[in-house]
């Protein structure tokens, strides 16, 4: 249970690493304007009152910020070798509504919250990592930190500095995948994706 309160805190700004820290300007870092152009739609999204509204909003920037591709191998693990190429594309087609419905959900938490991005960005690997700040209305603050592939695009995010956002999902994919195969994986997937969208708004 502390795990997931965790999640939907620091995943409300989300809303996943070896190699030194070598410090890149602000102005000159596209993987600090990639998170801050993201944390700027998570704030656009927190305008609508319900799910619905808020995917709706975040769908183009997430497909467009996360290499959905790569996050969703990284979550499936070893076993996505084993799935054939048409099952592999159907469920990346439907893995990029069901992450949209993940943020929009959390972002029901981020009422009030306030985002911090850092303007240096750090090497990791073939990659960059960027650190953000999300601090809640209580003023308790959670570290979100955004991993940057080689391709430009985000393929993990941490949440709390030790909570990989492709672990969770590979913890939630297991059961399915154990018990149907990529079918069960792409039934769950669907299925999560419209019982989140249809969630009524909180009630004042």
């Amino acid at each position: 249970m502390r795990n997931r309160r965790e999640m939907l805190r620091a995943g409300a700004a989300a809303v996943l690493l070896a190699g030194s820290a070598v410090p890149v300007r602000a102005a000159d870092d596209p993987a600090v304007a990639l998170v801050e152009a993201l944390v700027a739609t998570f704030q656009e999204a927190l305008k609508q009152p319900d799910v619905r509204g808020r995917a709706s909003v975040l769908a183009e920037p997430l497909a467009r910020s996360f290499d959905l591709p790569a996050m969703l191998r990284l979550a499936i693990g070893t076993r996505w070798k084993d799935i054939p190429a048409d099952k592999q594309a159907a469920l990346t087609e439907a893995f990029g509504p069901y992450l949209t419905a993940t943020y929009a959900t959390r972002l029901a938490a981020a009422a009030g919250s306030t985002f911090a991005v850092q303007p240096k960005s750090e090497a990791r690997g073939p990659g960059r990592l960027v650190q953000s700040t999300v601090t809640d209305r209580s003023g308790d603050p959670s570290p979100v930190d955004y991993v940057i592939g080689p391709d430009g695009k985000i393929t993990d995010v941490f949440l709390q500095g030790t909570v990989s956002e492709a672990g969770t999902l590979r913890t939630g994919f297991s059961e399915p995948l154990k018990e149907g195969g990529p079918d069960a994986l792409l039934a769950h997937l669907r299925k999560s994706t419209e019982t989140m969208l249809a969630a009524s708004p909180p009630k004042p």
